[in-house]
């Protein structure tokens, strides 16, 4: 055993670093904490304890930031992102792209990401909220998802896109409808290589679910593994999530990586467990999601990631808007209050 440490999803705690991989092929047996990278990249931590007993978080003291962050895109850049992946669109290369910025703020080197978690939880509730604070694997993560990426029972693998943000009801327009029912088709594409044949199917579709300070389209979309599937093969059908990417899902990643200027890291990837000794897992898509990082001249900081899907119906203007509203109650957070304007 390397050390003890923690991490919470929920009312599931695990407790004690055992092993670290990067493996998928290793997630044959026991509980592991896995975080991916929206590029791909995947650090799983076996874990020596589990306790399943719901029970809150010791809300430990965070001292709040300044307020004083910097982003990979200002506005302007962002709203030019928006009008080249319009271009693209009009040229018929892609359909739909999800343009994302990353925030960033310095954070001292005694400050506990694991702190911060407990205060997203407290302040921001999410169903799939996780906190990953195990240092030792490499992995500081403070995260309040209200999106599965997948969600496995048994052989049954669901995924739960989102597509549609507003800040009530009303306000989710025809073209939030029309990205969410193209990315609902794009995952059923996803799971269909490792599904069996006729299984997969689409539960529920375009239903609003409130969370704090705004509401989302989600839809459910499911299928049962094939006999013989395992995690490598379930990432590498289904990853990076096709809320978070765009589709055509290879055009829209070219997209991506044209027009943002940094990697996104944790931010849009997968966050969550893998329980292999009872096919078992919940794996979140990394959104509404703070890490710890270093810079290339060493500097701690902390991160936070945003961003908003783009169609040939988005208005610039709206979709930056609506990347300031998706960060501001957290960014809030973390700054020690939460932000009524909307704007970060």
């Amino acid at each position: 055993m390397l050390g003890v440490a923690e991490a919470r999803f929920g009312a599931v705690v695990a407790r004690g670093v055992m092993a670290v991989t990067h493996d998928a092929a290793d997630l044959v047996e026991g509980f592991w904490v896995v975080v991916v990278t929206f590029e791909g990249e995947l650090t799983a931590v076996r874990m020596a304890e589990v306790d399943r007993a719901p029970r809150p978080a010791p809300v430990a003291p965070w001292a709040p930031l300044d307020r004083h962050w910097s982003g990979s895109l200002d506005r302007d850049a962002y709203i030019e992102g928006v009008e080249e992946i319009r271009r693209r669109i009009a040229a018929g290369t892609v359909y739909q792209v999800n343009l994302c910025r990353v925030l960033e703020h310095d954070l001292p080197e005694d400050a506990s990401v694991g702190a911060l978690g407990a205060h997203l939880a407290a302040g921001n509730p999410a169903p799939y909220a996780a906190t990953v604070d195990l240092p030792e694997a490499g992995l500081e993560v403070a995260c309040a998802s209200p999106e599965a990426f997948l969600v496995r029972r048994g052989d049954r693998l669901t995924t739960r896109p989102i597509k549609g943000t507003a800040r009530t009801p009303g306000g989710l327009l025809a073209k939030d409808h029309a990205e969410n029912v193209m990315i609902v088709d794009l995952v059923r594409h996803d799971l269909a290589p490792v599904s069996r044949p006729g299984t997969v199917e689409v539960d529920h579709l375009c239903r609003v679910e409130e969370h704090p300070g705004l509401v989302h389209l989600v839809s459910d979309v499911s299928g049962r593994l094939r006999e013989g599937v395992g995690w490598p093969e379930i990432l590498r059908a289904t990853f990076p999530p096709g809320s978070v990417s765009g589709a055509p899902k290879h055009t829209a990643l070219l997209a991506i990586a044209d027009l943002e200027p940094v990697a996104r890291g944790p931010y849009c990837g997968a966050v969550g467990w893998v329980d292999a000794d009872r096919d078992e897992a919940e794996l979140a898509v990394g959104i509404r999601t703070f890490w710890s990082a270093r810079t290339d001249d060493g500097r701690r900081v902390l991160r936070f990631g945003t961003g908003a899907g783009i169609t040939w119906g988005s208005v610039a203007v709206q979709e930056w808007d609506e990347t300031e509203l998706k960060a501001a109650r957290l960014v809030g957070i973390a700054s020690g209050a939460a932000v009524a304007s909307g704007r970060v």
